[in-house]
């Protein structure tokens, strides 16, 4: 192969590596790691919303043949864990706050003998209120899911730019409406799972996750060992979405081995899967803009509710996430948020895919769509007159990082709109019960992490060869979920030191071998991970040929910065990611049934390492938006999981899908990529909803503002807009 120091490689569809032995069955996910010799595991969760412990008596459970041991709260050193507090127990031992609390652990020889016993454990439990309904939560009289807590509320984020009440007044147009979104389960086709075993001194948990080193940082802490006394180990992830940012099963294996000094094994099944990790933050938004006859956006207040379940997870930094984005990709004057996140008895949210963006989007984007039509403008042109360019000022009152791709985004998508969509189509289309209709959304992700967290990936490179490179070991602790980040940095790797990408041995998935690169999530490997392997290639190939040819470099982006309190003043994030999209959708007005017909998605990927792999990501990322925004009604009620089966719970098929969807990659180069390159794989899920929702109105005249829209929300709007249809008038006029 030719040297290759420009990056020949990089955009070429490179054939994956792991691609041979997932789709013949021969790849190793943790589920099938597990030995006959091995102690199983099963979990006695609580199935109780909020309850207090009063005795727990395990000794039917270990009086059952074959059991090795119970667990409880007793057992565990330090029994708390938590990615940004650490508020669950990993047993409990004074109450349970969620029907997935776990209470007992029983270890046996055979699975059945742990099933068995688990039935066996006898807790007496004290019944408490239930705290189920988010806003009520957030009153001083609500019970409180956490004892120790003066009040139900996990945070509140406020930004203030400008003076929204004074734009108000001012202002052509004003509309205001609520909007509520659902719970989402991020569904992984392997199920939660792993091994865990001693290798000499060190205790290894081989399972699924997204972070090595976050793992056995938090383990560590609960069993009180040196985190260089644990070791984690990934084998193949079937998918994680975010899903996969919290322990699970993880400290449950690692209490077992560490206690019995034998290995052990857990596989939950799908109901347990559900129950037992946490999901998409349901929110509940109150929106109020406004508008200049010209056009101009002079004014967004937003309040945004987030039910964070029993635990705190990372519900803090996604609502975080929700309040800023919360303005969509907009220059606005004067714009008032406020962000809450409370405890509730439902089950935990944290991490999924967009980190907050979708559900604040589904409300903004909706609104600048009714500006334009209250003005009379396409809803195009609204936001192109409004849209963030290089240097605007965001709600934070702070510039964007350079590489502000926004309006180009929209100028392609209004393109590809017009060529290939019905753009264009009559507001109410048709007079058959069959209508369609076509929207149009813009959305913006950050890439990385936020809010003075320090973000870093590091990476270590050795070339070995006398006059050539002959061979290259790559390590970097990178969890390969199933997107392709492996393929990525092999990809980088080989094309900054012009070999082929099969002499790169890639040793990635062992905390104790690949230096921490952070986890796979934020949209951040791609760019975090993939930059400081371009680094650390750069400065091992300087020292080539050589005995000592190997550099380990640490990446490091610019600096974020902390919201000030009181008016979210600060610098969030370091980069973005933008999106633009038009949808087609036919609505059968007899029967509320949406369908989505034809999907244009535009992307500025600042480069596309792999193209096939971006348009992947994208089309994925799409599968999942339309099960949010249509079919995935997860329900809670009074703290019970209502729907624990897929039978239940409706993911989108193939014949939900359009035969028609367009991703369309932009490469405007960012600045401080790998290459040019920055995050895309969130970035498709965020205007999604808005811009079905646009479509459906285009189509119908009603607005549907409530996710997912089933069919029965979508005949309540119809109706609902037969009886009261009227936009705003340039008077101000609410709607």
């Amino acid at each position: 192969m030719k040297k290759n120091r420009n990056g020949e490689l990089i955009g070429r569809s490179v054939p994956r590596p792991d691609a041979f032995e997932k789709v013949t069955g021969a790849a190793k996910y943790p589920a099938d790691l597990v030995r006959e010799e091995m102690v199983q595991l099963k979990a006695v969760f609580a199935n109780r919303a909020h309850a207090r412990i009063l005795s727990i008596d395990t000794s039917e459970a270990l009086a059952h043949p074959g059991v090795v041991a119970v667990f409880t709260a007793a057992d565990v050193p330090y029994n708390r864990f938590g990615l940004i507090e650490d508020d669950q127990p990993l047993l409990c031992d004074d109450k349970v706050r969620f029907v997935g609390d776990r209470v007992a652990l029983v270890a046996a020889e055979t699975v059945e003998a742990a099933e068995e016993a688990a039935k066996l454990v006898h807790v007496e439990y004290e019944d408490l209120p239930i705290v189920s309904n988010a806003r009520a939560a957030m009153s001083p009289e609500s019970p409180r899911v956490h004892d120790e807590r003066a009040d139900n509320i996990v945070g509140h984020i406020r930004i203030r730019k400008g003076d929204v009440e004074a734009a108000f007044a001012a202002a052509d147009v004003v509309i205001e409406d609520s909007f509520e979104t659902s719970w989402q389960e991020h569904a992984y086709l392997q199920p939660d799972a792993g091994i865990a075993y001693y290798e000499g001194d060190k205790l290894v948990v081989e399972t699924a996750g997204q972070w090595l080193h976050e793992d056995r940082k938090q383990i560590a802490k609960m069993l009180g060992l040196a985190e260089k006394d644990v070791v984690i180990r990934y084998a193949k992830i079937g998918g994680a979405f975010g899903g996969r940012e919290d322990l699970i099963v993880q400290p449950l294996l690692a209490l077992a081995t560490w206690k019995l000094k034998r290995p052990t094994a857990l596989v939950w099944n799908r109901e347990e899967s559900i129950v037992g990790h946490q999901k998409r933050h349901p929110y509940f938004i109150r929106s109020k803009w406004a508008a200049r006859k010209d056009g101009k956006i002079v004014a967004a207040q937003t309040e945004l509710l987030a039910d964070g379940g029993a635990y705190a997870s990372t519900s803090i930094e996604v609502l975080k996430g929700a309040t800023v984005g919360a303005s969509g990709t907009y220059e606005i004057e004067n714009v008032a948020t406020d962000g809450y996140v409370v405890y509730t008895n439902n089950v935990p949210c944290g991490a999924f895919r967009g980190f907050g963006l979708p559900q604040a989007h589904f409300a903004a984007e909706s609104m600048v769509t009714r500006l334009a039509l209250a003005l009379d403008l396409d809803p195009v042109e609204i936001r192109r007159r409004n849209m963030f360019r290089e240097g605007s000022i965001t709600a934070t009152q702070t510039p964007l990082p350079p590489g502000v791709s926004a309006l180009p985004v929209l100028e392609r998508c209004a393109k590809e709109a017009k060529s290939r969509l019905a753009y264009g189509l009559p507001r109410f289309n048709g007079s058959t019960q069959l209508k369609r209709g076509v929207g149009i959304a813009s959305g913006i992700k950050n890439v990385g992490y936020s809010f003075g967290f320090p973000d870093q990936a590091t990476a270590t490179v050795e070339l070995y060869g006398a006059k050539e490179i002959e061979r290259v070991v790559l390590r970097i602790g990178a969890a390969e979920c199933g997107q392709g980040a492996h393929l990525v940095m092999r990809t980088v790797c080989a094309a900054t030191l012009g070999v082929p990408p099969d002499r790169i041995e890639l040793i990635a998935e062992d905390s104790a071998e690949s230096p921490n690169a952070g986890s796979t999530s934020a949209s951040r490997m791609t760019f975090m991970g993939g930059r400081a392997v371009k680094d650390a290639a750069t400065a091992a190939l300087a020292k080539f040929p050589g005995a000592d040819a190997k550099a380990t470099v640490q990446f490091r982006p610019s600096p974020t910065t902390p919201l000030e309190p009181e008016t979210g003043k600060g610098t969030p994030h370091f980069n973005y990611g933008y999106v633009s999209q038009a949808v087609e959708v036919e609505v059968d007005t007899a029967t509320g049934l949406v369908r989505v017909l034809r999907i244009i998605s535009v992307h500025d990927v600042g480069r596309a390492i792999n193209k096939q792999q971006v348009e992947g990501q994208i089309e994925g990322c799409l599968a999942q938006a339309v099960g949010y925004t249509l079919t995935e009604n997860f329900q809670c009620r009074d703290g019970k999981i209502l729907t624990p089966y897929f039978s239940t719970y409706l993911l989108p098929t193939t014949l939900d899908m359009p035969t028609e969807v367009y991703p369309v990659i932009l490469e405007l180069a960012d600045p401080n990529g790998p290459f040019g390159a920055r995050g895309v794989a969130e970035m498709a899920l965020v205007p999604f909803a808005a811009v079905v929702a646009s479509a459906i109105h285009a189509a119908t005249g009603a607005w549907v503002t409530q996710l997912p829209m089933t069919p029965e929300r979508v005949l309540t709007a119809i109706a609902n807009a037969k009886n009261t249809h009227r936009e705003p008038s340039l008077s101000g006029q609410r709607n």
